[in-house]
């Protein structure tokens, strides 16, 4: 289901995002409008887009969604509309590739937070999917991959 995660040190990287707080059932609907908002922004500005789409989510997800929605950039963003300058982190995370469909990502995490919590780590409340090849790379979702990344908090 997961590669054999890691534990790395993240860089941090410079973004565009979007940040809404969503319920779950909404997320498909309001993903699509906010990458499309997002690079438009971005290209108008020519910084990039400069990687794979990422969403990062500000608390564990339960019934509705605190998240942004970015692109790495190659240079800073202005804000425009809800378009704004954003970072990931640099952090010291858990890390590992999940292959399939979108649908498989819970179990992925729930999978992925077993090991974290095995090895007697504990995670910060945040966390973010990089979504490195997805739809537009192919049809057969079993080709698909999300990296998964979970602030490790220092003991």
């Amino acid at each position: 289901m997961i590669d054999v995660p890691q534990i790395v040190r993240s860089e941090p990287q410079q973004t565009a995002v979007i940040r809404f707080t969503v319920p779950r059932e909404e997320m498909p609907r309001v993903m699509h409008a906010a990458i499309d908002e997002l690079v438009g922004a971005i290209t108008a500005q020519d910084a990039g887009p400069a990687g794979p789409m990422y969403t990062f989510h500000h608390r564990n997800p339960t019934d509705s969604f605190d998240l942004e929605v970015g692109f790495p950039v190659r240079k800073p963003v202005a804000p425009v509309g809800r378009v704004q300058p954003g970072q990931l982190p640099a952090a010291t995370v858990a890390r590992t590739v999940y292959r399939g469909p979108y649908e498989g990502l819970g179990q992925a995490w729930g999978e992925f937070m077993r090991w974290i919590e095995a090895g007697g780590r504990r995670s910060a409340g945040t966390l973010w999917e990089r979504y490195v090849r997805g739809p537009e790379s192919g049809a057969d979702a079993a080709t698909w991959e999300t990296e998964l990344n979970r602030p490790l908090l220092d003991d």
